[in-house]
């Protein structure tokens, strides 16, 4: 079984860290490619990044050259997943949505920390949107911004820490939710103080797309994720023909449909790469 993981930034370092603890979550005989972007922000932390952000992950999918049986969006509370829906006709998983649906197999109530608070009504709107909205007590902010979580991580661990002992103690949150692909690592450290689960939404993600594949299933192709209907999509994928993207992705949907110059939507879904 082969899943991409994409960052929704374009900074290396953290694609790289994304996808070790991917790794890390998998099963034996999972491969796990992590993926960044071409272009967008080297950091989301607002609705211009993160709408960049569908964009940059969604052309990064379409131009992978092998076979993928899944696909994981690796960024907290952003823009997307749809997108990668209509597509695609693997499963797409978004870290968001799996680390919450997961904490609530966990406790009554969970709270996410997360990076700065301009980040908090996209993730709030991302819950409502997905219907995981009314278990959440709390989404707060940890203060420190998405790449400060590399420059410094010490500074990081006290931050987050302290508001997760905050959601428990204040909010009365049962499970604490990593809200950043960036926070992966840190799970222990808020385990031992709080004395909650905590959930990295890659972890999570990484069992939700195993499970999917394992029984089956993928995303309903009836009305809302229905392929694109045939039409001229100028400039699309970036830098690359629907007929090349589609042949390099291993195409088994026709996700949207004419090709004009070197640019349309073409399916970039695939067929199973290896042992389920």
């Amino acid at each position: 079984m082969r899943i991409l993981v994409v960052n929704v930034n374009t900074t290396e370092s953290m694609t790289e860290g994304i996808a070790r603890v991917a790794r890390q979550a998998a099963s034996a005989g999972t491969e796990i490619i992590g993926l960044t972007p071409e272009f967008g922000a080297e950091s989301c932390e607002g609705n211009v990044e993160s709408h960049l952000a569908a964009l940059g992950v969604m052309d990064a999918v379409l131009k992978y050259p092998g076979e993928f049986d899944a696909v994981i969006q690796a960024g907290y509370g952003e823009h997307g997943r749809e997108g990668l829906q209509e597509l695609l006709d693997v499963p797409v998983v978004d870290i968001t949505e799996a680390g919450a649906a997961l904490a609530m197999f966990l406790g009554r109530r969970y709270s996410v920390v997360t990076t700065l608070d301009r980040t908090l009504p996209l993730i709030e709107d991302r819950l409502l949107l997905a219907g995981l909205d009314s278990h959440c007590v709390s989404v707060r902010a940890s203060g420190m911004a998405v790449l400060e979580l590399e420059e410094n991580p010490q500074a990081a661990i006290e931050a987050i820490t302290d508001q997760a002992a905050e959601a428990v103690d204040l909010d009365r949150a049962e499970v604490i939710v990593l809200g950043c692909g960036g926070m992966a690592e840190l799970g222990a450290t808020i385990t031992e103080r709080c004395a909650v689960p905590v959930v990295d939404g890659v972890a999570a993600a990484v069992r939700v797309a195993e499970s999917l594949v394992g029984l089956g299933l993928s995303t309903s192709k009836v009305r809302t994720y229905a392929p694109a209907r045939e039409k001229k999509l100028s400039g699309w994928p970036l830098g690359q023909s629907t007929s090349a993207g589609s042949a390099a992705a291993g195409s088994a949907s026709s996700a949207a449909g004419t090709a004009t110059d070197s640019a349309a939507a073409g399916s970039a879904g695939s067929a199973a790469a290896g042992s389920a």
